[in-house]
């Protein structure tokens, strides 16, 4: 038997018996005429074997519930298996859950509450003092009558009234009256009604033009006042 060795050591075969087309280099010998028309390469069994088409299992699926074997019933299970398959022991300090309402002793029943608890068991009064002062209000009883407001507190508890000349919102749709309907616009109205009149830049219109006015106009004081700058923002130079 050959070892791993040698059948590294093995050339590899050659597939190709017969090559595609001729070449003009050969050492030994010229190739053999081809007398077919066509090549036929030879398949290696791993290609015959891939070229077959995949076979689907069209059996029904087994019973879960299937024949058990002679030996596996005559197996024994040794004593590594029988400690695995014990049941995890719980701890040493685990008790059982308590029942939902555990039953009360006699003396729990009869017990009488001291004045300490009692005063521990009424509801805590609102702090009104403020954090860090060193007056405390100390709790009181508390008193079965209703609480009554102040006359203050029932001063700004009340809503706030409208005032005498105050109006409601007018409706969307009122009437018009008749001196609005006959009214006549003036010839000022209408022509300052018209949109404002310029040329397009084909028809002569020059946008950087400044009219005669606008250079003969001297600023007023007020507009002298505004285009100063702040005086915060004007740094003043130390002279040295």
């Amino acid at each position: 038997m050959a070892t791993r060795i040698e059948k590294l050591a093995q050339p590899k075969p050659n597939h190709l018996r017969h090559p595609d087309r001729r070449s003009v280099y050969w050492l030994d010998h010229l190739p053999p005429e081809r007398t077919e028309s066509i090549t036929r390469p030879e398949l290696t069994p791993r290609w015959s074997e891939l070229c077959r088409r995949k076979k689907f299992f069209t059996q029904d699926t087994l019973s879960p519930v299937w024949e058990v074997s002679e030996w596996a019933l005559r197996a024994v299970a040794s004593d590594r298996l029988c400690s695995l398959a014990q049941p995890r022991a719980p701890v040493a300090d685990w008790q059982p859950d308590r029942p939902l309402l555990a039953p009360l002793n006699r003396s729990t029943q009869t017990a009488v509450a001291t004045s300490r608890i009692l005063q521990l068991a009424q509801p805590r009064r609102r702090r009104l003092f403020q954090e860090g002062s060193d007056h405390k209000p100390q709790p009181g009883p508390i008193s079965d009558l209703p609480y009554r407001a102040s006359a203050h507190t029932e001063l700004l508890a009340a809503p706030k009234h409208d005032h005498s000349k105050f109006r409601e919102e007018r409706s969307v749709c009122w009437v018009v009256s008749r001196a609005a309907r006959n009214h006549v616009a003036s010839r000022r109205l209408e022509e300052l009604s018209s949109p404002k009149e310029r040329k397009a830049l084909y028809e002569g219109y020059d946008p950087y033009r400044v009219s005669p006015a606008a250079r003969s106009a001297s600023p007023s004081p007020r507009i002298q006042q505004l285009s100063l700058p702040l005086p915060r923002k004007c740094s003043s130079k130390k002279e040295g």
